[in-house]
């Protein structure tokens, strides 16, 4: 996955279990676990969160994706 395809799926304001599984590239059943961590820990902190989806900051900083990075990347044309 280039530099610019990960920034264009984490561009999204919500993070689908396809989108987590492409950007973290792991399978569906590690993927699940993820969103299932993540949004227990929002619902503790008193957030209610669609079902099907996470916000995509919260998956962006449990990879900890480094966004200036990959827009580094692409302005260099380099990915």
């Amino acid at each position: 996955m280039t530099a610019e395809e990960t920034l264009e799926i984490v561009s999204k304001q919500w993070c689908n279990l396809e989108d987590l599984m492409k950007i973290s590239q792991i399978g569906r059943n590690s993927a699940l676990k993820i969103k299932r961590t993540i949004k227990d820990k929002l619902t503790k902190q008193g957030y209610m969160i669609p079902k099907h989806v996470v916000p995509m900051k919260e998956v962006v900083d449990y990879l900890d994706i480094n966004i200036s990075y990959l827009e580094s990347r692409v302005k260099k044309g380099t990915w």
